[in-house]
């Protein structure tokens, strides 16, 4: 029997890893620049989700295009270690939920992370158990709507939806294909009406729902999508 597939965004999803990122940041920038910037949390929580290249040259306007994603690698490198040994800052009932979702759903990541950053999210918790597949923008260049189909298509999931928090997440679940629910305890809106979640606990409840009242496949769903444009 196909399990219906539950793909996770990590960001505002799963955890907060502002706080450290920031520390991180900043030690690379300080160390690289000679300088004195302080990144604060609040900076990177406002470009999470967004892919490197466009988080380069919001925080670092003032490079080249070069030298800024040069500046952003060194930095990513330092946080996937900085994360990997520290960690983040899980949302609640996080591995509780995940635990009781394992036993009806597969469960995958992907994000329009750096390449390494959900490795050292799962590393840290120990949480590789619980995730069948990842996949992110760092590893292929490819945007988030892509890289969900991609996932969708490889582990053959004939239903899938996706959980995360801002206005591009639920763009491109669209994208791909897929029923999108909001955790709305992360760090966006979304202009549409869309199920959502105030808390992780609630999480299996929705899916179930979604499962008994969306009778399409993911590849009809798609197909009536293109029709329709």
């Amino acid at each position: 029997m196909n399990k219906t597939g539950i793909i996770f965004d990590m960001d505002g999803t799963l955890w907060d890893s502002a706080e450290g990122v920031a520390r991180s940041w900043t030690r690379v920038v300080n160390k690289e620049h000679d300088a004195e910037r302080v990144i604060t949390e609040k900076e990177i929580q406002s470009v999470m989700g967004k892919t490197m290249d466009k988080i380069a040259e919001l925080l670092f306007p003032e490079l080249e295009e070069q030298d800024r994603l040069t500046l952003l690698k060194h930095c990513c490198k330092d946080e996937n270690e900085y994360l990997r040994i520290h960690g983040g800052k899980l949302y609640p009932d996080l591995e509780e939920t995940l635990i009781e979702l394992k036993k009806e759903y597969e469960l995958y990541i992907v994000s329009n992370c750096q390449s390494g950053y959900i490795e050292a999210f799962l590393e840290h918790y120990g949480f590789e158990k619980y995730f069948s597949d990842i996949e992110c923008f760092g590893n292929n260049g490819l945007q988030k709507g892509e890289n969900i189909r991609r996932v969708a298509d490889r582990n053959g999931l004939i239903r899938a939806v996706y959980v995360g928090d801002i206005q591009g997440d639920y763009d491109a679940a669209t994208e791909a294909g897929l029923p999108f629910i909001h955790a709305a305890y992360g760090f966006g809106t979304i202009n549409r009406e869309t199920p959502l979640i105030h808390c992780l606990r609630e999480l299996p409840e929705v899916v179930k729902e979604i499962k008994e009242n969306y009778p399409m496949s993911r590849k009809t769903r798609i197909i009536k999508r293109m029709n329709s444009t």
